[in-house]
């Protein structure tokens, strides 16, 4: 095989192997929203789940109904984007003025071996007043990340017995009904992501 037959076969191999993940994920605008500054899925990503809040109390989508909500997965021990994804939720609930009464922010812990609802109780009202910190058991914590198709795993530090979570970094709006409307990805700006809600709530 020539070195130009075997750089054309490569290239043929790496875009149907993008192909495929596209296909598998299949982030899209949808027509059937027109939501501002985020990503429509029109594949099934959400869905219900059982977790734990940070009072202890035993916590599911349902009891959000009716409410718009912004979930971000994340870990308390992070030392740098999930500071900064929670800042910018709280600050797009911010800038909806008395609309940002009808949204609910969510924290969904990612590292449910150190995020203990003692951990979470301290933690998540640093950013709002209103933010649900919400973990569980190891499993519980892979159900939920497995239907909203969260990437995550441990990596573990060379200098110390300390770890860190590789994850993935999106913001899920939530309708009142429970469905994912739009997902915003790590650039997107506060202002972007109340544009989108206010669109949404004016649909």
């Amino acid at each position: 095989m020539t070195s130009r037959i075997r750089t054309l076969a490569i290239l043929i191999v790496v875009i149907l192997a993008g192909a495929g993940v596209w296909l598998h994920v299949r982030i899209a605008p949808d027509s059937g929203h027109d939501a501002v500054g985020g990503l429509v899925t029109n594949a099934a990503v959400g869905g219900p789940f059982a977790l734990t809040d940070q009072d202890g109390r035993p916590f599911g989508l349902g009891d959000l109904a009716g409410r718009y909500v912004l979930i971000y997965f994340g870990y308390t021990f992070c030392p740098d984007v999930c500071p900064t994804e929670l800042g910018k939720v709280a600050a797009a609930i911010d800038l909806l003025g008395d609309a940002g009464e009808r949204v609910t922010p969510v924290l969904i812990t990612i590292d449910p071996e150190r995020d203990t609802v003692a951990v979470l109780h301290d933690y998540v009202p640093l950013f709002h007043e209103r933010l649900v910190g919400l973990s569980g058991t190891p499993e519980e914590v892979r159900a939920v990340t497995r239907k909203y198709r969260v990437f995550y795993r441990r990596v573990e530090s060379t200098e110390s017995s300390d770890y860190l979570m590789d994850h993935s970094s999106f913001v899920y709006l939530l309708s009142p009904d429970g469905k994912v409307l739009a997902m915003f990805a790590y650039n997107t700006t506060a202002g972007e992501i109340a544009a989108a809600i206010r669109q949404h709530m004016k649909g």
